[in-house]
């Protein structure tokens, strides 16, 4: 393979198109004034409630126009759990000009508190039920909205003539004439705060081009056609959630079944098979008890799952494969890049021209081809030089979907920024055919006597041999600790249900064919593992368990 210092999938024609200048209100409004009579939304939180696209426009249209009222901001705090609420809120709030913040309710109240305060709003929607359900959050005094009890407010009337129009009148004039916001390109569109997994959350700034960007890159990819039934149980306050099953739905017309949790496997099993969902997106942890818990017949209408946001294990896809037959596809993507940059696809889309020979769509241990519109670059982690693409080293990237910068954060925003390229802080290489391979975060690696040491290589090699794969939540984390001697050593953090010892852990690592710079020189048992609310690992309390001295 020739040296090739970047990976280009068409990114500057595709950069190129006049719809990334319009504005997500816009966007939507014509979308499903088009096909008014859609069943779009199928909600499963208590009982099954449906709604067509016409519906939900005239409801989220009237709705917004009491938004001037309860704030003069700019933003619009939303609290809710996926389903019909979440659409109609993000839904009002762009059509009344403002930029919904879909808070994460799972945070502790002060970083809850600290997010509000970075966000400036002084106006959340949510209902009382869910106030009953959230009682840790840090509710304000003021500001509170009930939508239930707004929408049931709404005058009928009202609501009423203008779904008669959306059926009768033509999209784009109806459009024009309700003054829907139609420029919105660099203008902020959405605001989600990162998780925070290795520091604390940052304000994710999306412009209205980042999620049409990433909207129609995934359009692109032929992942999601509008023939096919979503599950949606992802946080709409997850780049995962916000945009591939939530905005996308409403831009393309995928059917989406909601529900509240993706931890409610058997109700999200029993959704599926009662809606004929074809499609699962999710994360590995969010997956993993859907093996020992569903019955396959259950899951029989999936064509694939969608899997992200963390690295599957080893072996995952394939015992997925066996029990329930339907395609596993892993995919890759950030919060900063609105999310998704790769995912293996059933086939290689139309009209989109990969390097190399394979036509295939998927490839095993691999993140996918990048989407279209996307270009990549390798570089050195100590000298920023590109490297070839084939090469160990930081991932950069650029396209429409990639943020401009962390809100009034311009320090972290030189950090990850250079120019339109943004480092994702991820080790990463091409093979050959231009499948991406996620190596580790460059934060999960250790320097050791020179040597750059991957913990989740390390942990993967404990899963298999201690036969952790199919435990529901992690058993075990590896990190490093300063070390006078050699710069870093490594330490296992490990679960107090192992019954682990030091010795033993060594003979497994060097049975696998590690050295000795990859065998941890510590062992800490503890209550259980941190992780955040996707089950990815709490990488900051897991470090700060690291460097605790032992008692």
């Amino acid at each position: 393979m020739s040296f090739r210092k970047i990976v280009d999938i068409d990114e500057a024609a595709f950069n190129q198109q006049p719809k990334l200048e319009s504005h997500l209100a816009y966007e939507s409004f014509i979308a499903l004034a088009r096909h008014p009579s859609r069943e779009l939304i199928v909600d499963r939180t208590l009982q099954r409630r449906s709604m067509k696209s016409g519906f939900l426009l005239a409801v989220s249209y009237v709705l917004s126009r009491r938004i001037a009222a309860w704030t003069s901001k700019p933003r619009v705090g939303i609290v809710f759990p996926p389903g019909l609420g979440g659409y109609i809120a993000n839904l009002a709030v762009v059509f009344a000009g403002k930029v919904p913040v879909n808070l994460n309710f799972t945070l502790g109240a002060a970083s809850a508190e600290a997010c509000m305060r970075q966000a400036d709003v002084d106006c959340l929607l949510t209902t009382k039920q869910v106030q009953i359900k959230m009682p840790l959050f840090p509710w304000p005094e003021t500001g509170v909205v009930d939508l239930v009890d707004e929408l049931k407010g709404l005058p009928k009337a009202k609501t009423l003539a203008l779904l008669s129009s959306v059926y009768l009148c033509p999209a784009k004039i109806l459009a024009k004439l309700l003054k829907i916001p139609a420029k919105g390109g660099e203008r902020e569109a959405g605001l989600l705060f990162t998780s925070g997994s290795s520091g604390d959350p940052k304000g994710v700034v999306l412009t209205h081009r980042n999620v049409l960007g990433n909207c129609a890159q995934i359009d692109a990819s032929g992942l999601l056609p509008t023939t096919e039934k979503i599950i949606a149980s992802l946080p709409i306050f997850h780049s995962f959630g916000f945009t591939v099953t939530l905005w996308y739905p409403l831009l393309r017309g995928c059917g989406v079944v909601t529900l509240p949790s993706p931890l409610e496997t058997k109700k999200i099993a029993d959704a599926i098979e009662a809606e004929t969902a074809t499609i699962l997106i999710a994360t590995p942890t969010f997956l993993k008890p859907y093996l020992k818990r569903v019955d396959p017949q259950k899951l029989a209408t999936l064509r694939y799952v969608v899997a992200g946001a963390e690295k599957t294990p080893a072996g995952f896809a394939d015992a997925w494969e066996a029990r329930f037959g339907g395609l596993y596809l892993e995919g890759y993507g950030l919060t900063e890049t609105s999310p998704v940059v790769s995912v293996n696809l059933p086939s290689v889309p139309v009209g989109v021209e990969y390097f190399g020979n394979s036509q295939e769509g998927s490839r095993c241990g691999s993140v996918g081809r990048l989407l279209p519109g996307h270009a990549a670059r390798i570089l050195n982690p100590d000298t920023m030089e590109p490297m070839d693409t084939s090469s160990v080293g930081l991932l950069s990237l650029r396209g429409a979907n990639v943020f401009g910068g962390y809100l009034e954060d311009p320090q972290r925003t030189a950090e990850v920024k250079d120019g339109d390229w943004f480092l994702t802080g991820d080790l990463a290489r091409f093979d050959q055919d231009g499948f991406l391979y996620i190596e580790g975060r460059l934060s999960r690696f250790s320097k050791i006597a020179g040597e750059m040491v991957p913990h989740g290589t390390i942990e993967e090699v404990l899963v298999e041999a201690y036969d952790l794969l199919e435990c529901e939540v992690p058993m075990l984390a590896i990190a490093g600790r300063p070390d006078d001697a050699k710069g870093e050593a490594l330490v296992l953090i490990a679960s107090e249900e192992l019954e682990l010892d030091l010795d033993d852990v060594r003979l497994k690592l060097s049975a696998a064919g590690l050295s000795n710079l990859w065998i941890p020189k510590e062992l800490k048992q503890v209550e259980f593992i941190p992780t955040l609310v996707t089950g990815k690992l709490d990488l900051k309390a897991i470090s700060l368990l690291a460097q605790q001295k032992a008692d």
